[in-house]
């Protein structure tokens, strides 16, 4: 999956691609580097960040998706109205940061055919990164997910459309996130595909003390230290380079 933020302050690549005609050519790029899905998103949620309104959000995402729909295309949102308008515009998938809690989320979805990743956020962005606190964080996030799951599926959203995320630095400390990963296969108990965002993120930065723009190495070991741990959806930002570490994972478990 690869990522577009159509936002002015996204952590990675904030305003590189605000102005439609740069995020559908930055999409289609990440499709001919390999990408399998491309996620697009109006609304920034990296730590700390304010939301915008739902009509800014559709403002950024449906010029974009309208020229993109001829690929799969997921759409990074939490808003039932941003969900139905991307999904009548021909998106695919729906990646909601808050699994589908907001009211009439479920509903907005259920009808359609498109795929749903229900990810895993302690709290806002705005302030999910003052100091969060688990007593078990695999055992929290996974009883979380499996919570969600039973409510999509109790709304009439098949299971085989479902995808969940554990939510790596969404309500996470570093040592949150390597527990995660560490333990990632735990949540193959779920019984659903599960993907993984770890692309540059600030784990990556507080382990190796790189800046957002050279956190590529330690992107592409966390992405494989992902598909070692079961993920069957990788998050990223560098589409070719990761698609590089995926086939050579794939070669040396099939010889």
């Amino acid at each position: 999956m690869g990522v577009v933020n159509i936002t002015p302050d996204s952590f990675s690549d904030g305003a590189l691609f605000l102005e439609p005609h740069a995020a559908v050519e930055h999409a289609r790029k990440l499709a001919a580097d390999g990408a399998d899905i491309i996620d697009i998103g109006g609304e920034s949620t990296r730590p700390g960040a304010a939301p915008v309104s739902e009509a800014e959000e559709l403002q950024r995402v449906l010029p974009v998706l309208g020229k993109i729909h001829d690929l799969c295309v997921s759409v990074d949102t939490r808003r039932p109205g941003v969900m139905r308008a991307a999904l009548e515009a021909g998106a695919s998938m729906i990646n909601d940061v808050q699994a589908l809690q907001a009211p009439g989320a479920l509903e907005a979805v259920r009808s359609s055919r498109c795929a749903v990743c229900l990810m895993h956020m302690k709290g806002e962005p705005a302030t999910m990164q003052r100091e969060p606190h688990y007593d078990d964080v695999v055992a929290e996030v996974k009883e979380f997910l499996r919570q969600r799951i039973a409510a999509a599926e109790g709304a009439g959203i098949a299971r085989e459309r479902l995808v969940v995320d554990p939510g790596f630095g969404f309500g996470k400390t570093a040592e949150h996130n390597l527990q995660l990963l560490r333990r990632l296969r735990e949540f193959g108990d779920l019984e659903v595909p599960l993907m993984a965002g770890l692309s540059r993120k600030s784990t990556i930065g507080k382990l190796t003390g790189r800046p957002v723009e050279e956190r590529l190495a330690g992107s592409l070991a966390m992405a494989l230290l992902a598909l070692e741990g079961g993920a069957r959806i990788l998050r990223v930002h560098d589409v070719k380079d990761t698609r590089d570490v995926i086939t050579v994972w794939q070669a040396f478990n099939e010889s």
